[in-house]
């Protein structure tokens, strides 16, 4: 009976998820009625909470205890609080942004609940904590004029953050990556790519003149030396790629671009001379199979799993994911393509693009150079982190050791990943609050028109009258 409950289910979640995709993309198309908009999103809400329902179904058809149901029951309340408060709290807030995110958040709780208990419920009192600080945010973005004059803020604090990391932070996998302060471990890095987003846009908005792209190319780079110091290379990595757009995208400039990736290509042949761990990872992505006893192990076994779960997957406790590595983090991606499949592995991935386009999309329709750049910016970190979690997972590139945004386990990520959406729905009321005033202006500005046409028309119609009696 389990076995069929099993097999059954990932057929049925597959269905569904792709179903959930669909609606990602046709939303995303050309504006539709309000109508028919919250229709589409009213779907993809019970289509999030049907997929999540026969995960569970499958988790408690195979463990049999009953705290299965109280934590399904725990994930369902913070799910449908988050659906609520941006329904009622923030009515302009984009619902396309707020159910990618509970989506991905709803999958991150099953692969993590299979994977680790533990762990998983770790996870869901992290969300709710997010949920509860990120709350304020987007109240915050929409109604404070004045955070593109805190460049400097940005970068002292950003900064100071990452060298104290470097400094006293704790080793883990051959980088300085976080330290512990009263009991709660914080990897800083994850919050600096957002002050460092802000410090970017801010001094880009002011001036892109060549003094002023100096200055803050230097910044910049400080930024990611001290990271390379600290051997986070894949936050390095992050700032870096960031930096480059959204200095190509302020400048329009093609030979900076070109210059800051000759410059990152120097960068990464050095960091492969300098440091043991990146060659470790270079040879562990030429031929992981020769390796396969050492360096290797992680890759091979997460291109095994993918490989076995072929498209439909082994369903839910049937593959053997538990033998990869630091799988809850780096390598979450190969776990859910073999026991969920690559086809909801792809559809995954598809949601994570769509909430890129979506930041793009927001990007281009802000009016402000400083919120544009910086929804760009937030929108690369975010997607450029998904590009290098899947990649290493796949042996695309070397792994970098960063995790699946919402996805995997981590709660500085996680935590910091909720930042970004919050800042992306600030910013999206803000556009809907130019685009009504907008509406407003040219409707006044019609009216006005309209009057002095009827008036012409008028005086018109009364000189052909008195013409004509004449």
């Amino acid at each position: 009976m389990v076995n069929l409950i099993i097999e059954l289910s990932k057929y049925l979640m597959l269905i569904l998820f792709a179903c959930y995709t669909y609606i990602c993309f046709t939303a995303l198309g050309k504006r539709k009625s309000e109508k028919r908009q919250k229709r589409m999103l009213r779907r993809q809400q019970k289509l999030i909470f049907l997929i999540h329902l026969y995960a569970y179904a499958v988790i408690f058809a195979v463990q049999r205890k009953p705290e299965v149901f109280i934590h399904y029951a725990m994930q369902v309340v913070l799910l449908c609080g988050i659906l609520v408060i941006y329904k009622y709290i923030y009515k302009r807030a984009s619902g396309l942004v707020v159910n990618n995110m509970c989506m991905l958040l709803a999958a991150g709780f099953i692969i993590l609940y299979r994977l680790d208990p533990d762990k998983a419920v770790r996870q869901f009192q992290i969300a709710v904590a997010a949920t509860a600080v990120t709350l304020i945010i987007p109240f915050f973005i929409h109604k404070l004029h004045f955070l593109d004059r805190l460049a400097v803020v940005y970068a002292i604090t950003g900064i100071a953050l990452l060298v104290a990391v470097a400094v006293l932070g704790a080793e883990s996998y051959g980088a300085n990556l976080s330290f512990t302060v009263a009991g709660v471990t914080l990897q800083p890095s994850e919050f600096v790519k957002i002050l460092f987003v802000f410090f970017t846009a801010s001094m880009l908005y002011h001036s892109t003149e060549f003094p002023q792209v100096v200055k803050t190319t230097v910044v910049a780079a400080i930024h990611v030396l001290v990271l390379v110091v600290s051997k986070d290379l894949g936050a390095a990595l992050i700032f870096f790629i960031t930096y480059l757009i959204m200095l190509y995208v302020a400048t329009r400039k093609i030979s900076y671009f070109a210059g800051g990736l000759a410059a990152g290509a120097l960068a990464s042949v050095v960091a492969y001379k300098l440091f043991y761990h990146v060659r470790v990872r270079v040879t562990a992505w030429k031929d992981p199979l020769v390796v396969i006893d050492n360096e290797g192990y992680q890759i091979s076994q997460s291109l095994f799993a993918i490989g076995t779960g072929g498209w439909f997957g082994m369903g839910l406790y049937r593959g053997m994911p538990d033998i990869i590595p630091v799988v809850d983090q780096d390598f979450v991606f190969a776990a859910i393509s073999e026991e969920m499949g690559g086809l909801f592995a792809i559809c995954l991935l598809m949601v994570c693009a769509s909430c890129y386009l979506m930041f793009l999309n927001i990007a281009m329709q802000m009016r402000d150079q400083f919120y544009k750049l910086l929804a760009l910016g937030l929108g690369t970190v975010y997607g450029f982190q998904v590009i290098l979690t899947v990649g290493g997972a796949i042996k695309f590139i070397p792994s970098t050791g960063v995790t699946l945004p919402l996805v995997s386990y981590g709660g500085s990520s996680l935590l910091a990943t909720f930042v970004i959406f919050a800042i992306i729905q600030g910013l999206y009321i803000l556009r809907e609050d130019q685009m009504e005033e907008e509406e407003v202006w040219d409707g006044k500005k019609s009216g006005r028109a309209g009057r002095k046409a009827q008036k012409k028309g008028y005086r018109a119609f009364s000189k052909g009258r008195s013409d004509s009696a004449v």
